[in-house]
């Protein structure tokens, strides 16, 4: 046995590459929070979307047949518009002859607009009462609705009956759907109408507290006395009868212009309109018939109806609220003067239709910021949400196909190997050399030497002892001498890496096939002549061995070992048949030492050193191929933290090779072959596709909670089978025992999230330029010959 020992007595000063691993493990821990934030903002996206579609915090429930006893009488047999001014319920009703058309559940951005154009058509305004929801998804509707001069109320943010409401849930119904117009309008509104509200008469004890409790927050209750049904969609003709007053009386009349499919609506409006005016009616904002009634009561009771101080009108509830506080918290604007027909007579357009109307107020200071804030929000979701759902269907379509095709070529690849009369040609029997790089391998080094002593294949083993500073190099030599071994090799190198490791084991190989592995990895006696058989054929220039995991009788440990059999080696069949083998892996790989040599050995670009040389051995002309029957057993992580370390290590280095190698994208011949095949493959399917397994699971548990749970679950169940039909086919192909296979929907649940978090990980070095050097994982030891695992 030969030794080279480097020189003492001199301290290393820190290499380039270790300082810059210290700095990105520094970096480590904000990147980690960043991974859980984009996560926690990405639930919060589809929380935000969900309760402005009524999914999250809907409620249904609406309330009918009540009793009405406690309301008073007043109040039931009053008029359409309710207030509370000085805390007295005081009712008022809409001038004869004259309508105030009013528009429920909008806006939205089919009929709405529709609509406008009619009204602005016929000179006549209308009052709005909208869904908070429905404005923060549709703002520039709502500016367009004030700026024409119509009127707007609150129809509540998500269009919930309120008698069931908390007084915290009436409030923030209120609150957000203030701030919704203040983002979307630069406005706030007094005037309010309940959802499935109708006529005074229909109060009950339970609507009542309600009422009175938001007419004490400044708010004036609206509700109608003429209802078209439009929303029965019973025809044009019934809309426009069932609208129309009785006589000549004044009227608050109930379209929609938003809540289903509002054709008829928009249909009748016009003709309606027209009808009426020919009757004699003119029309109003709800406002306006307000300071109809108070005018008329005014001159009834003597009073002059001058302008008052600072310009204000009084008898009106907004000109005596002038400056005062509102709902929303917004200052009062001075009150305008009434023009003819109760409409502000202000703006100088026909018929007197101002673009502030007096219910309306400026939104300024926080409630401004807080909605053009939730505006932005809505949008963001409004965009994200539905991409993020066609993405994942995409994802779902791309990841059921290759299911499909990997099932379909590893059926193709286990036949076509497993023929009696396949052959890669002639017998391979000559010697190779197989090189184990180590460091601080005390725990495993013997156990390794001792399975490569029962190789049925002449073997020459070269240990290259990575500066280990623990007794590696002298357990290597004691197990050699133990076993008998006389074909050992003990070379030792200051701490380089891996890579220079491996080279400095491929410099020193007597023979033309190289064989590599794990310094923590044992091979199956015949794993060595089963695994350079492939190079009968002269084409194949490397081969990837099949590893498995040796400690699987933990649960990290039988998660991992179903990855390598379903995720590695059913993967690596498929990739063998399509020519474009991504990684050949470190427990178990050979190679022809001169194509190594050709392709400037293992590089120390990146961290993936494995995947990095097999593409540049497709880049090289040469074949690379999978053997299943060569089988080594290797120690998997046996924690969470060393599992991170490992899978990061790797995720990090597969970006970095697959850029490296990015020119193969335009290459012709087996390096064109991987780059048009190989590379989709794998940016696909293990770095895009992984980024979208939390969204799996977030929408998984968003539609069990919020929309349909047996759906959902049925659904989950249903991906969830066909995950158990690959993983157990891979299990028969691998001769493996099924029990594993109980692991796997925990698997789904926690091991996945964990590498969606390395993967961002991954992304963010990546991005940053951090770099990392061969990591070294704690070892125990524990696998030991391949007989003694089950």
């Amino acid at each position: 046995m030969a030794t080279t020992t480097p020189s003492r007595g001199r301290r290393r000063a820190p290499s380039r590459m270790t300082r810059a691993a210290g700095k990105a493990a520094a970096l480590q821990k904000p990147r980690v929070i960043l991974a859980l934030l984009l996560l926690l903002a990405l639930t919060s996206v589809m929380l935000l979307d969900g309760y402005l579609r009524a999914e999250v915090g809907g409620d249904e429930r609406v309330r009918s047949n009540a009793s009405s006893s406690k309301v008073p009488d007043k109040v039931l047999d009053g008029g359409p518009i309710l207030s509370f001014r000085g805390g007295e319920a005081q009712s008022q009703s809409v001038p004869e002859k004259t309508i105030a058309l009013t528009f429920d559940d909008g806006p939205n951005p089919t009929w709405t607009p529709q609509i406008l154009k009619i009204l602005e058509e016929n000179d006549v305004p209308g009052t709005f009462f909208v869904v908070g929801s429905m404005v923060s998804r549709y703002p520039s509707i709502v500016k367009d609705l004030v700026n024409q001069g119509n009127e707007i109320g609150i129809h509540t943010f998500t269009h919930v009956d309120l008698s069931y409401q908390s007084d915290d849930r009436i409030a923030r119904e209120m609150d957000q759907t203030q701030l919704a117009l203040a983002g979307a309008a630069g406005i706030t509104t007094t005037l309010f109408r309940a959802p499935y509200s109708s006529e005074a008469d229909a109060i009950d004890n339970y609507s009542w507290p309600v009422y009175k409790k938001l007419g004490e927050e400044g708010y004036t209750s609206v509700f109608v006395d003429t209802d078209s049904d439009d929303w029965k969609r019973p025809g044009v003709s019934k809309i426009i009868k069932w609208a129309t007053p009785s006589k000549n009386k004044g009227a608050s009349v109930l379209f929609h212009d938003a809540g289903g499919e509002r054709s008829q609506t928009v249909k009748a409006l016009g003709t309606y309109i027209k009808k009426m005016k020919a009757k004699g009616y003119t029309f109003t904002t709800i406002s306006g018939a307000i300071r109809q009634t108070e005018s008329a009561n005014q001159q009834a009771n003597g009073q002059t109806g001058q302008t008052g101080q600072n310009g204000q009108q009084p008898g009106s509830e907004q000109g005596e609220q002038a400056g005062g506080q509102v709902p929303g918290g917004q200052q009062g604007q001075q009150g305008q003067q009434p023009g003819q027909n109760g409409q502000l007579g202000q703006s100088g357009q026909a018929g007197g239709v101002n673009s502030l109307q007096a219910a309306h107020r400026t939104a300024t200071g926080t409630t401004l910021y807080e909605g053009k804030a939730l505006v932005a929000a809505v949008a963001v979701a409004e965009w994200t949400v539905p991409g993020l759902a066609t993405g994942l269907a995409v994802v779902g379509v791309a990841v059921m196909g290759r299911f499909g095709m990997m099932l379909i070529l590893a059926r193709r690849h286990y036949r076509q190997r497993n023929k009696r009369r396949f052959s890669w040609g002639p017998t391979v029997t000559q010697p190779v050399s197989v090189i184990v790089p180590a460091y601080n391998e005390k725990e495993c080094i013997a156990n390794t030497l001792e399975s490569l002593a029962k190789s049925t294949h002449p073997i020459e083993i070269i240990v290259v002892d990575d500066g280990s500073t623990d007794d590696t190099s002298q357990i290597a030599r004691d197990a050699a001498r133990s076993f008998g071994m006389t074909n050992v090799r003990v070379i030792r190198q200051e701490n380089a890496g891996k890579p220079a490791a491996l080279n400095n084991g491929v410099r020193s190989a007597s023979y033309d096939i190289v064989v590599m592995m794990d310094g923590d990895t044992v091979f199956e006696p015949d794993a060595v002549h089963q695994l350079v058989q492939p190079f009968a054929d002269p084409e194949v220039g490397a081969v990837a061995g099949n590893a498995k995991v040796g400690n699987r009788n933990t649960i990290i440990g039988a998660w991992q070992h179903i990855e390598y059999v379903m995720g590695f080696n059913l993967d690596r069949r498929m990739y063998d048949l399509l020519r474009c083998m991504p990684t050949i892996p470190g427990a178990i790989g050979a190679f022809r030492r001169d194509a190594v040599l050709e392709v400037g050995g293992m590089s120390e670009d990146t961290l993936a050193e494995d995947t990095d040389i097999t593409i540049a051995m497709h880049r090289g002309g040469w074949r690379v191929v999978y053997q299943e029957h060569a089988r080594a057993w290797t120690e998997a992580p046996a924690s969470l933290k060393q599992l991170w370390s490992q899978r990061y290590r790797w995720s990090y280095g597969t970006m970095q090779a697959l850029w490296k190698h990015r020119k193969s994208l335009t290459d012709k011949g087996p390096s064109g072959r991987f780059g048009r095949v190989g590379m989709p493959l794998v940016v696909i399917f293990q770095i895009i596709t992984p980024v979208f397994a939390p969204l799996i699971d977030v929408f998984t548990a968003y539609s069990m909670i919020f929309i349909d749970f047996k759906a959902a679950l049925l659904a989950w169940l249903a991906v969830l089978g066909i995950q158990l039909v690959c993983a157990a086919y891979a299990f028969r192909l691998d001769r493996e025992k099924y029990r594993y296979l109980l692991m796997m929907p925990l698997q789904q649940l926690a091991y996945r999230q964990m590498m969606y978090l390395v993967l961002i990980h991954s992304c963010i070095t990546a991005l940053t330029g951090g770099r990392l050097r061969w990591q070294k994982l704690k070892r125990t030891g524990e696998v030991g010959t391949p007989a003694g695992v089950s």
